[in-house]
C-alpha cells in the first residue's frame, strides 16, 4: 500500500520509516530539502511539491498531513483538493483542535473526498515502540487505511482504534494529553519532595528504578523519567521553563464547558504557565500585601 506524507519532521520521518519497514511505500513532501533527500535515501520516495506527491500515488490516494495545527492544516488541504479524485482520503495526524477537525471533515466530505483524524502519540520513540493512534472519521476510509494503522501501531491489534466520527480522534488525543500533564506534574512534585528531604540523602535515580518494577505508579513515563535522572541526577544546566502544546489548555476549556471538575489537569497547566514567568509579579504582589497588613519583611533584589 502507498501513503502520501506531508511533513517530514522528526515524527513524520520516523513514521515514514516504520511504514517502509512494514512493507509499504511512502511518498513524502516537506519544504526542507534535506528531509526530502533523507526520505529517499532510506528507501521511500521524497518529492519537491504536492503536485509531484499526488502524481506518484496510484489508485485511491491516502495523504497523511503532519503539519502544525491551525492555518497550516487548512492551507495544505486547500492546495491538495484540486489535485484529488473523488474518494481520496486526507488524514490529519497532527494535534489539531477537534472543533477544527469537525469543520474540516464536513467541508472535505461535501466535496466528495474523505477525511480521517488521527490523534497520534509516541513522539520520537514511535519508530521503535510503535504509535498509539486514536482515530476519528467514517468507517470506510478507516478500514481502507487499516494496513497502515496496523503497521504504525505497537502491534496490529494493540495501540490503535476507531473511536468515533470525525473529530473524535483529536478529541480523545486532547484528553490524553491533559492526563499526561497531570501525570507529569505528580511525578515532578513527588521527586521534588524526595529531593528536599536532605537528611536522608536520597538517590533519586535509584528510587526511580525501584518504582519501575512492581509499583502501582510504574509507567512508560516513569521509565523515561528514570533514564533522564540517570543522565542528569541534579538537573544541572536546565531552566525551569516548560512549554505546552495547547492541548492541555483545550482540555481545561472543555472541562469548563462540560461542567466537569478537573483540578489536577488545570493546576498542572497553570504550573507550566507559571514556569515561564521570571521575577513573578503575582508573588511580589503577595509579598507587598503581607508587608502592608502585617509588617512582614520583604526581600529586595
Amino acid at each position: 500500500m502507498q501513503l502520501g506524507l506531508i511533513g517530514l519532521g522528526k515524527m513524520g520521518g520516523n513514521m515514514a520509516e516504520r511504514v517502509r519497514l512494514g512493507g509499504h511505500q511512502v511518498v513524502g513532501f516537506d519544504f526542507n530539502a534535506e528531509a526530502v533527500s533523507k526520505l529517499t535515501a532510506t528507501g521511500n520516495l521524497g518529492v519537491n511539491s504536492l503536485e509531484n506527491l499526488v502524481q506518484n500515488l496510484k489508485g485511491r490516494r491516502a495523504l497523511w498531513i503532519m503539519v502544525p495545527q491551525g492555518p497550516p492544516v487548512d492551507q495544505t488541504i486547500a492546495e491538495l483538493e484540486p489535485l484529488l479524485n473523488p474518494g481520496d482520503i486526507l488524514i490529519d495526524g497532527g494535534n489539531s483542535n477537534y472543533k477544527d477537525t469537525m469543520r474540516r471533515h464536513k467541508e472535505v466530505t461535501a466535496k466528495g473526498f474523505q477525511f480521517v483524524d488521527v490523534g497520534t502519540s509516541g513522539g520520537v520513540w514511535g519508530l521503535k515502540e510503535g504509535y498509539s493512534m486514536m482515530i476519528g472519521g467514517d468507517k470506510d476510509p478507516v478500514e481502507y487505511l487499516r494496513p497502515i494503522f496496523e503497521t504504525l501501531a505497537p502491534a496490529p491489534d494493540k495501540g490503535w482504534g476507531h473511536v468515533g466520527p470525525g473529530g473524535s480522534g483529536h478529541f480523545v488525543k486532547m484528553i490524553h494529553n491533559g492526563i499526561e500533564y497531570g501525570m507529569m506534574q505528580a511525578y515532578a512534585e513527588g521527586f521534588t519532595i524526595l529531593n528536599k528531604k536532605e537528611e536522608f540523602a536520597l538517590d533519586l535515580p535509584q528510587i526511580s528504578q525501584i518504582w519501575r518494577y512492581g509499583s502501582v505508579v510504574r509507567s512508560w513515563l516513569l521509565d523515561l523519567t528514570a533514564d533522564a535522572l540517570c543522565k542528569n541526577p541534579k538537573l544541572d544546566g536546565l531552566e525551569a521553563f516548560v512549554e505546552d502544546s495547547g492541548e492541555g489548555r483545550w482540555t481545561v476549556i472543555e472541562a469548563i464547558d462540560l461542567n466537569v471538575s478537573a483540578p489536577v489537569i488545570t493546576e498542572s497547566l497553570m504550573r507550566r504557565i507559571r514556569s515561564r514567568e521570571q521575577n513573578n509579579f503575582t508573588d511580589r504582589m503577595l509579598a507587598i500585601m503581607r508587608n502592608e497588613f502585617g509588617g512582614h519583611a520583604v526581600k529586595k533584589e
